[in-house]
């Protein structure tokens, strides 16, 4: 008899270790959601494709392992079995888009356990209403634990499954641990970048910004929405500027109508770190000001540009191992500040005011059972202090434009979508 193959191990890089960690506080998996065009000859046949394409993918077959008493990062082992019990085909065909939405919020209160299977998928059959597309339409929304990728990695993983052959890049090969050595190295790294930010040298960062009532901690069932658009109708040079305009004067017009002081209204952006990725989640999150009293739209689309180049610029400055000032931290201290994050706390000034979230899916190369993409979009996790988010992700010339809040942040989410909506369609 031929004994099974040996499981592979690999240590995981510490920004996705406080990925996994953070999933014990806050319901942080993602839910890529992908709509094709019609239905499959054969909705069980196009599954077993995936699930096919799915075995031919390591990343697929990993979960996570972790350590006693967290004394070391977690690993990530491959070998986990890809079969039909890894996806939900739903029993109910015939759904509306919003219906399929409003599941999709329930699942969302049902994160993965890691340590037994690292992503989903779940299959809405007939779907109606599906935003920019007319006729039925069959949803596959692949859910997935958030140390396995950051916004770009899930989107390639998941182009994988739907035919795309190209793969995620991948992850450098990280370096020999060295506990002493490392902290040693991290200390030196904080106290340099420090200085070259005092002397200037380094561009400062966006400071905080006073808490507004998208701030306040989301209590309640997640509430979801999607606005769909053609390239052409997104303002701006690029569809993430375009997206924070939107932003921009939709929220602006809701908050002032509820009183509130915008002039220092900020997103928090994620935007990918340059050079090769170092880890499965390669991002880091600024404050980009959205400026919705500028005297003119072309002033509002200067300043954000400016804000996203200034980023960019910090970036590029940034020495080669400054890495090592969050890497370099042992695991029992990055798990221990984890832990003591308090839901409850109450900030009065934020990095940001909301999230916006952008990723290039690519072209409309897709397709699932021989139906092709019309549609993805995506719902960025909700924190205790942000209860309102966006998501911005475009396939082939259609863009998205997806809210995530709950009714105890926003109470009328139908009406911030309709100025939402005005904004891009006017």
């Amino acid at each position: 008899m031929t004994p099974p193959p040996t499981a592979a191990v690999e240590p995981m890089r510490p920004v996705d270790a406080m990925w996994y960690w953070l999933a014990t506080k806050f319901a942080t998996d993602q839910f890529l959601a992908y709509a094709f065009a019609g239905t499959p000859d054969s909705v069980e046949q196009a599954v077993d494709d995936v699930l096919e394409r799915a075995r031919r993918c390591a990343d697929f077959g990993l979960r996570v392992r972790p350590h006693t008493l967290n004394l070391r990062f977690p690993d990530w082992v491959s070998g986990a079995p890809i079969g039909s019990h890894s996806v939900d085909v739903w029993p109910t065909a015939g759904l509306g888009w919003q219906q399929v939405l409003d599941s999709l919020a329930g699942l969302m209160q049902r994160q993965l356990d890691p340590r037994r299977n690292t992503w989903r998928l779940h299959v809405f059959r007939e779907v109606r209403d599906v935003p920019g597309h007319d006729g039925v339409a069959t949803v596959v929304v692949l859910q997935m634990t958030h140390a396995l990728g950051d916004g770009t990695r899930t989107a390639a993983l998941a182009a994988q499954l739907f035919g795309r052959a190209a793969a995620p890049v991948p992850v450098e090969q990280a370096g020999r641990t060295r506990p002493l050595r490392d902290v040693v190295d991290a200390y030196r790294v904080r106290k340099r970048l420090a200085r070259r930010r005092e002397s200037g040298e380094l561009p400062p960062e966006k400071p905080p910004v006073p808490a507004l009532s998208t701030n306040a901690r989301p209590h309640g069932p997640s509430v979801l929405r999607t606005v769909a658009c053609h390239r052409d109708q997104l303002p701006g040079p690029t569809v993430l500027v375009g997206a924070l305009v939107a932003v921009s004067d939709a929220l602006a017009g809701h908050l002032r109508d509820q009183g509130e002081d915008v002039s220092a209204l900020t997103a928090e952006v994620a935007i990918a770190k340059p050079g090769k990725p170092t880890a499965r989640n390669h991002f880091a999150v600024h404050g980009v000001g959205l400026y919705p009293d500028a005297p003119t739209t072309a002033e509002r689309y200067a300043r954000i540009i400016e804000d996203l180049m200034s980023i960019r610029r910090r970036d590029a400055q940034m020495p080669a191992d400054a890495r090592l000032a969050f890497d370099g931290v042992p695991a029992p201290v990055r798990w221990a500040g984890v832990w003591r994050l308090n839901p409850d706390d109450n900030w009065s000034m934020v990095r940001g005011n909301t999230v916006v979230s952008s990723v290039e899916r690519g072209e409309a190369d897709l397709s699932f059972g021989g139906c092709p993409v019309v549609l993805t979009a995506s719902y960025p996790s909700l924190m205790p202090m942000m209860g309102l988010t966006h998501g911005v992700h475009r396939i082939g010339d259609t863009v998205a434009i997806s809210v995530h809040t709950t009714r105890s942040v926003i109470a009328d989410v139908d009406a911030y979508l309709d100025r939402l909506t005005f904004v891009l369609r006017r």
